[in-house]
């Protein structure tokens, strides 16, 4: 592998300013920005919209899909379930039987 491809990976602050929260981790991130951590040391960051402090899956403010109701609505819509005819028996033939 060739050395002068790689890019530079530094210490960045990644900050989600609508939760109040920030992390310092590796990255190939750049910012003009800066922010002294709590180290003493001075790093730039980056403001993220969301974060597993904001995102919803993560803070259990998740909206749960109702998939009976989405069925149901289906149903409702396009008439009827998979496989029914018009006699409703469910069967290609349309009697129910032989």
């Amino acid at each position: 592998m060739q050395q002068d491809k790689q890019p530079d990976y530094h210490p960045v602050v990644f900050r989600d300013r609508a939760a109040g929260y920030a992390f310092l981790t590796r990255s190939t991130a750049t910012s003009e920005r800066t922010i002294e951590w709590d180290d003493g040391e001075t790093y730039p960051v980056v403001d993220v919209e969301i974060s597993s402090e904001s995102h919803p899956f993560y803070t259990g403010k998740a909206r749960t899909v109702d998939t009976e109701g989405r069925i149901a609505q289906f149903e409702r819509r396009y008439g009827g379930g998979a496989g029914e005819n018009s006699d409703g028996s469910g069967t290609p033939g349309g009697s129910g039987g032989a």
